[in-house]
């Protein structure tokens, strides 16, 4: 069986650790990577992959709580909600300073220059800054100024960049695509894990009150401290709302018969933009799968978690393997 193939990692916000999952799968399936092409999230970890360090990055992903990922976002007040340069900081001291054409492999990552309202792809230069602009979403992330070229996440254009490994010399093309609508069997998994969120507050609490003269002083400062926190919950969205009730009235149906989901509409102007970002990147992916189909698609449901919930990574690097895991025992199944 062909095992050398072209890897392709498409956009998709915090659902981007699943590739961390698809690309274990591969390996230990004896699956050689021979070229990667990467759009945001993709870009991010197919990089990190070509650079060899995609298993620090694991670790240091998977040690992120709540909290952590609070305490990650440098709030900007100019094109976008967070700079990344804290974020972005600790990616560059895990790979270091390497540039693109000294990678293992072939590597491409797709940015979005508004300003010529063109694709750009990066296969030379510096690794970080390609990263960084491919992965600048609009109105989270601050854009990457490259001269007069005002770069932004790729996947404004092209959410997944298929077309950069088609001339490649590998055997299989496996794309994957992190905003299916089709796979809703799959389910988030389930990882017990301490509430780290309050657990850390509260820890924050005992050493503030030690160190203050009265309750009434210790008791303002929490109030002051929870505040923030909420604020700074509410850049990247309240949590995900229950689902609904088995007794509740069903759903209504869109013009296809197809179930509508009931409405629960973003809470933020930010949340708003990005909803609606993923809602053309839905769209731009189907048309790229259409136009160069891969041999084999791993599709990750885009209901699997939120555009921000970078704090999922355990969970969400396990459903990725899952579904690598089924749709490549299908693939060889079939061709014996």
């Amino acid at each position: 069986m062909s095992k050398k193939v072209a890897l392709v990692l498409g956009s998709g916000g915090a659902r981007g650790y699943a590739h961390i999952g698809v690309i274990e799968e591969l390996q230990e399936r004896g699956y050689e990577i021979g070229c990667i092409a990467g759009c945001s999230m993709g870009a991010v970890v197919g990089g990190i992959f070509a650079a060899g360090k995609l298993r620090e990055y694991r670790e240091w992903t998977e040690s992120l709580d709540y909290l952590d990922v609070l305490r990650l976002l440098d709030v900007s007040f100019r094109l976008g909600a967070i700079r990344g340069e804290r974020v972005f900081g600790r990616i560059q001291e895990i790979v270091g300073e390497v540039d693109i054409e000294n990678l293992a492999i072939p590597f491409t990552a797709v940015a979005t220059d508004l300003t010529n309202q063109q694709e750009i792809w990066f296969q030379e230069g510096c690794l970080h800054q390609a990263m960084r602009a491919s992965a600048a979403i609009p109105s989270l992330f601050t854009p990457v100024i490259q001269g007069k070229r005002m770069l932004v996440d790729g996947g404004l254009l092209n959410p997944l960049p298929i077309v950069p490994v088609v001339s490649s010399h590998c055997d299989l093309i496996i794309a994957v695509n992190l905003n299916a609508t089709n796979q809703n069997h799959y389910q988030l998994p389930v990882i017990e894990r301490p509430a780290a969120l309050k657990g850390r507050i509260d820890q924050l609490m005992t050493s503030l009150g030690s160190r203050l003269p009265s309750f009434r002083r210790k008791s303002e400062d929490e109030t002051l401290l929870l505040a923030e926190q909420q604020r700074l919950a509410d850049d990247i969205g309240p949590a995900a709302a229950p689902s609904r009730k088995e007794d509740d009235e069903p759903a209504p149906k869109s013009a296809s018969g197809s179930r509508v989901a009931e409405f629960s509409g973003p809470a933020s102007l930010l949340e708003l933009v990005n909803q609606s970002f993923e809602v053309m990147q839905t769209s731009l992916a189907q048309y790229k799968i259409a136009g160069y189909p891969p041999d084999i698609l791993i599709n990750v449901p885009k209901r699997a978690c939120r555009f921000f919930e970078f704090y999922k990574a355990p969970e969400l690097i396990m459903l990725g393997r899952q579904i690598a895991r089924d749709t490549l025992d299908k693939y060889e199944s079939e061709r014996g």
